[in-house]
């Protein structure tokens, strides 16, 4: 399959998303395009990033000041320490705004780099080059960028765009099964929330997709991508529209902050288990039919990805991690701002559903009957 391009366009940014196998080597050309003025390149790199790709690039890119700056990503890791060790490996360096940053790794390196990029100087370029499905379809588009607090996931960050992404789907083969589910949970979520066709063609083609099938995972991500950048760019500050891409997050978000970001529990897992409690919560709400449901259960049961949520079909573990809802971002009062689903492919509108601690504890009483 050919080089797939995604453009992002809107008033205050343009750059293009590139998604296809094997396709690194695209990277001076587009950096000579982009950023012209470049002399220095740092790369905020994932230390687990195999060396035949740390080789690529520091071939392809051998024109340049280059420094690698590794890093081992992790949810404890991604902090305002981490923050400014970079920033101040960047001073050192003497890197100036002109300059290139380049973040090679998963979603918390794209968190972190992305974040540092654009407080940097007031603003450093910057270029995504993520190596992880989850990083691919979701952190690497959209712009969000920032680092955990003690109080809850990503509360301290910006909306910074990048100058250009880069989906190579070769970094993918070394990823093992658990950390293709994760990043499948947001190409899921991306389907349940906008477009039943494509949650139709993902129950005949989810296990060709965590079987590493290149023409199948190139599809795939460039559809998600696609999805997601029809919510940011009607919506990129999150303002309002694009909170519909936070569905099954609230939940998610509760779910990691209480296994305090161990790996027990994946991003993508959590998502996962957040989706089918958002759509509980749906049919308690009345927001959405039963058989909704039972056609998402279905795509778990049929990929063997029912274990994500069977701890949550308790309640006592439901209501633990109520406490825990209460500092989401997306809340702006007292309530919980949840994002429930209408039926596969529409959700309700932002801020339609905010329900109260007191409220959620009865509703959630009442899971077990869906």
């Amino acid at each position: 399959m050919k080089i797939q391009q995604i453009k992002f366009n809107n008033q205050n940014k343009k750059y293009s998303i590139f998604i296809g196998n094997n396709i690194i080597k695209i990277l001076p050309n587009q950096i000579r395009l982009i950023c012209p003025n470049v002399k220095k390149i740092a790369f905020i790199i994932d230390s687990r990033v195999p060396i035949k790709f740390k080789r690529a690039l520091l071939k392809s890119l051998r024109k340049y000041d280059l420094t690698f700056l590794g890093f081992s990503p992790s949810e404890k890791s991604k902090s305002m320490n981490s923050v400014n060790y970079f920033l101040n490996k960047l001073f050192a360096k003497n890197f100036n705004r002109s300059d290139l940053i380049i973040g090679v790794g998963g979603g918390i390196i794209g968190d972190l780099s992305g974040f540092v990029s654009s407080i940097f100087k007031r603003g450093i370029n910057y270029v995504n080059l993520p190596t992880t499905l989850l990083s691919q379809v979701d952190a690497a588009v959209g712009g969000k960028t920032g680092v955990n607090s003690i109080y809850g996931k990503n509360l301290i960050g910006s909306f910074a765009q990048p100058k250009l992404v880069v989906c190579d789907t070769s970094f993918l083969k070394s990823l093992k099964r658990k950390e293709m589910i994760c990043g499948y949970a947001e190409i899921l979520k991306h389907a349940v929330i906008k477009d039943k066709k494509f949650f139709d063609w993902l129950k005949i083609n989810t296990k060709s997709i965590l079987q590493h099938r290149s023409d199948k995972l190139i599809y795939a991500i460039k559809k998600s991508c696609s999805i997601k950048l029809q919510f940011v760019n009607k919506d990129t500050d999150e303002k309002n529209y694009r909170m519909i891409l936070n569905f099954g997050h609230t939940f998610a978000h509760a779910i990691e902050v209480k296994n305090n970001y161990t790996k027990s529990i994946t991003h993508g897992e959590a998502v996962l288990a957040g989706m089918i409690l958002a759509t509980k919560l749906s049919v308690i709400k009345k927001v959405c039919n039963k058989k909704t449901l039972n056609d998402l259960l279905e795509i778990y049961k049929t990929n063997s990805l029912n274990y994500t949520f069977k701890r949550y079909e308790k309640l006592a573990e439901i209501i633990k991690l109520i406490p825990f809802l209460k500092n989401d971002k997306k809340n702006n009062d007292e309530k919980i701002n949840f994002i429930l689903l209408n039926k596969i492919g529409k959700t309700t509108l932002p801020n339609k559903n905010k329900i109260s601690l007191n409220e959620l504890r009865r509703k959630v009483k009442l899971f077990n009957k869906c």
